[in-house]
């Protein structure tokens, strides 16, 4: 773990006294420019926080876990919440829970606000942003001073930490030969999370069963957007000019979309067009036909992520190379009304 600098070494290391640094620090107008963007330049290059709570006492522990989250509206980040907050409260642990909105800036805002000394560690998903632009680095400083990280869903293969996954490649692989079996031949594609390492995967399991079942990939039957509202300016021009006999859609957005756009289009389903959505929110139940769905298990993963981080801070190792697990929970296909029966 490297160590963090005080008020008072950087004082002695710029040749200015405490005072100065804290309110340089605040950000305070007695201060200049010039000398706020020293001391602030050189508190960041030697990992200076402000401690809030007194972790000048050595190893103390504040009992407390970082939970971001990208969109607390989505089903799936709901249900994982579920999971980490049951096992914290097993395990004695608080929660203190911040929502990225899928913005990098908010992200690197809630990491840099809670690891001084706030909080324990993270469980988190990464954000949208971050993922598009690939910049993973605000993860690794927080771990490199010493605080652990456990990735969930969205992760990154840059970053070396504990990490809990579906297997979305294989999941959409299976679901794809599912809707195959049923002797769907045109099945479309839909997306609408392309930017994200999850899409990627998904799609990539869709184009392996075509070719492991010698089907020809039609480009006209794929719509692969970064944004719902992209896909809601495509999609219906798909189903108006061509026939398609399936569907399989990568998140929530899309599922619903396919099941309204099917039934729009005067599709019979599931006896003429069957549907499956990588997906499980209640909404899948509740729809008229009822939404066939991967489900991801979402509490069983927020159990996994946060019996991993409790693990690493109660083994409190000080060794310098660390081994880092990565779990995987089974996704299930869960056979509703939007397909047939084998």
């Amino acid at each position: 773990m490297k160590s963090k600098a005080t008020l008072k070494q950087i004082a002695k290391e710029l040749h200015v006294s405490v005072s100065t640094v804290s309110k340089a620090l605040n950000d305070s107008p007695e201060i200049s420019e010039q000398t706020k963007i020293k001391v602030q330049e050189y508190a960041k290059l030697k990992n200076y926080k402000p401690n809030v709570i007194g972790l000048n006492l050595k190893n103390r522990k504040t009992k407390t876990i970082g939970v971001i989250i990208p969109n607390i509206l989505n089903p799936f980040f709901a249900k994982v919440f579920t999971g980490i907050e049951k096992v914290a409260d097993e395990k004695g642990y608080n929660l203190i829970t911040c929502i990225s909105n899928e913005s990098i800036a908010k992200e690197i805002h809630a990491l840099e606000m809670l690891s001084n000394g706030t909080i324990d560690g993270f469980i988190l998903s990464i954000s949208e942003e971050a993922q598009k632009l690939q910049e993973f680095s605000h993860f690794k400083n927080i771990i490199n001073e010493g605080t652990p990280i456990v990735m969930f869903d969205r992760i990154s293969d840059e970053v070396d930490c504990d990490k809990v996954i579906v297997d979305d490649f294989n999941s959409a692989l299976h679901a794809t030969a599912h809707l195959i079996k049923l002797g769907c031949k045109r099945i479309a594609l839909f997306s609408s999370i392309d930017n994200l390492s999850v899409g990627k995967l998904r799609a990539d399991g869709y184009f392996k069963a075509l070719e492991d079942n010698n089907i020809k990939v039609d480009q006209s039957l794929i719509i692969r957007t970064d944004t719902a509202d992209d896909f809601d300016a495509k999609a219906p021009k798909l189903l108006e000019s061509h026939k398609i006999d399936g569907i399989f859609a990568l998140d929530e957005h899309t599922s619903v979309s396919a099941m309204k756009m099917g039934l729009k289009n005067n599709y019979k389903i599931p006896e003429e067009l069957c549907i499956i959505g990588f997906a499980d929110g209640v909404w899948s139940r509740r729809l008229t036909p009822s939404l066939s769905t991967v489900s991801q298990h979402g509490p069983e993963i927020g159990e996994a992520a946060a019996k991993l981080l409790i693990a690493r801070l109660e083994k409190n190792s000080q060794e310098e190379t660390q081994t880092y697990k990565t779990e995987e929970v089974k996704t299930e296909l869960r056979q509703r009304e939007s397909t047939r029966k084998l």
